[in-house]
């Protein structure tokens, strides 16, 4: 839905007010970004959420994804979770609470800032959000939303996010760094969307260089980048990026190999 880093491009500000782009030309539509957040749908239609980012309202309309059964948190930065009290209107559509999952650090942070969203549900209907969640760790296999998945910690630089994946295809948003665990859950993935956030070396995103040298030790048939940030141009990656990469856009559809 969202292919953006924390704060989206254009970011606030720019010279006349109207955001400021960096390296990326404002008049190509893909070079807008909302915060980073997929939709995975199965066979039978479910769905299930990766973060609910602040931008989750305007994605889940602009990209006609009309209802969400299940949602799975990577870490809880803000522009991960801010979407989500939100929540409360996929808990309509369903009428029933939200299953959740997440590790026990995100849960935590969850239930802090979001306390209201975890107190047991008294029916009928949703006046706030009402979240029905499981702790989650590293190299659990889970279903959500009858698929079936396996998680795995990723280094974040100041934290651990989760990374996962379903069948040949993978995701890892916010990493900087993947262990030995991680790398071995990975192997044999055809398709892996992946944090880039810039050209350069940063404290806690993967760099374009960084991605090159995973993509070559993985050996996937796609790499595809996300989490992006206003360095990303659009044309500028048409032209530089090696064979077998591609930056996502939002509204992006990825179909996942059998």
């Amino acid at each position: 839905m969202g292919c953006g880093g924390s704060a989206g491009v254009p970011l606030i500000g720019g010279a006349d007010g109207r955001g400021d782009w960096g390296a990326c030309d404002p008049a190509e539509q893909r070079n807008r970004r909302t915060r980073s957040s997929i939709v995975v749908e199965g066979d039978d239609r479910r769905r299930f959420l990766v973060d609910t980012s602040p931008d989750m309202r305007t994605q889940l309309i602009d990209h006609a994804i009309g209802s969400i059964d299940a949602i799975l948190f990577t870490h809880a930065h803000a522009d991960h979770i801010l979407g989500l009290d939100d929540v409360r209107i996929l808990n309509r559509i369903i009428d029933r609470p939200m299953p959740v999952r997440a590790d026990a650090h995100t849960l935590t942070e969850l239930q802090r800032r979001f306390d209201y969203a975890f107190l047991p549900w008294r029916p009928p209907g949703f006046i706030r959000p009402v979240l029905e969640a499981e702790p989650i760790r590293s190299g659990d296999q889970v279903s959500l939303a009858g698929m079936e998945i396996t998680v795995f910690d990723q280094d974040h630089g100041f934290g651990t996010t989760l990374g996962f994946r379903i069948g040949r295809f993978a995701y890892c948003t916010d990493v900087v760094d993947l262990d030995d665990a991680a790398w071995e859950i990975l192997a044999g993935v055809d398709t892996w969307l992946v944090d880039c956030f810039q050209r350069g070396p940063h404290r806690t995103h993967a760099s374009l260089d960084t991605v090159r040298e995973w993509a070559a030790r993985l050996g996937a048939r796609r790499t595809i980048l996300t989490h992006m940030g206003n360095d990303m141009d659009w044309a500028w990656m048409m032209r530089n990026l090696p064979r077998g990469f591609e930056a996502a856009y939002d509204g992006m559809e990825i179909t996942i190999p059998e």
